[in-house]
């Protein structure tokens, strides 16, 4: 399967997920807080379907055709202001719209330069985030109502590429490693993946580590509300799914401090 056919299938996935889910919640649960501070979860569904709203029909020509994300504001009210039964039926019939829009297109499609939210890149890398968006936001929603839902799989695997993305700012930034010291992010449980840092001048990526000066032992999804910064981190710490070996200073201050995204 190319890049561009399993995020189209993420996306697909990620998509009924979310319709199913929201299908089944009741009256009152549509009102409850989710883990994004701003939104409940009804507000959390308008903000997801606008932004597809604002993607349906359209494809990047290069860097200066951004998608007309000015028109996001007026699609938010307008879900808003919907009854919860028919905004799942609008975002039923917007994925929709997607799902054919991304059918007609090419791994040549994917590969051309796009503005996208984390900066100039590829129409590919846009609809990768657009996954981690809707796999985390699903999860911003089920957890406040105790939903339990599947962490694993290829859609968690590609959530979690865009933290790992961005794993040297993390390490070097947020938790603020210093010259010569390293860390190893040991994520085990829905998802595993083991990956290594090192600050040599800046804090870069490594194939592995002998002797990290720290490592960080993370339930996955513990890993993900840590670094998309959803949940007080004494929460997980508390519970075992955040722990740590090594330099035991370094390791608490790193647990309570990866945050870099909401």
């Amino acid at each position: 399967m190319s890049e561009r056919e399993q995020t189209i299938d993420n996306l697909d996935t990620c998509w009924t997920s979310v319709v199913n889910f929201l299908g089944d919640l009741d009256g009152q649960q549509w009102n409850t807080q989710s883990l994004c501070p701003e939104w409940n979860i009804k507000g959390v569904a308008s903000h997801m379907v606008s932004v597809e709203q604002v993607l349906s029909n359209w494809m990047p020509s290069g860097l200066d055709t951004p998608p007309p994300f000015q028109d996001v504001e007026g699609y938010v009210r307008a879900a808003m202001s919907m009854p919860e039964d028919d905004l799942v039926a609008h975002m039923q019939s917007v994925f929709d719209v997607r799902r054919a829009n991304l059918a007609e297109t090419t791994d040549e499609d994917f590969g051309a330069a796009s503005i996208t939210p984390v900066g100039p890149a590829t129409y590919g890398r846009f609809m990768a985030i657009r996954e981690f968006d809707f796999w985390m936001h699903e999860r911003d929603c089920r957890i406040p109502v105790g939903m339990e839902t599947d962490n694993g799989g290829p859609t968690a695997e590609m959530a979690l590429n865009e933290v790992h993305l961005s794993i040297g700012y993390i390490a070097g930034k947020k938790i603020g490693l210093t010259e010569g010291q390293s860390i190893h992010f040991d994520i085990t449980g829905a998802v595993n993946r083991d990956i290594y840092v090192a600050v040599e001048g800046r804090a870069t990526e490594k194939e592995a580590l002998s002797n990290p000066t720290v490592t960080l032992h993370c339930d996955s999804m513990a890993f993900m509300n840590q670094a998309c910064g959803r949940i007080d981190p004494e929460v997980p710490i508390a519970d075992g799914q955040i722990s740590w070996s090594g330099d035991q200073a370094l390791g608490a201050h790193a647990a309570r401090n990866m945050r870099f995204t909401m």
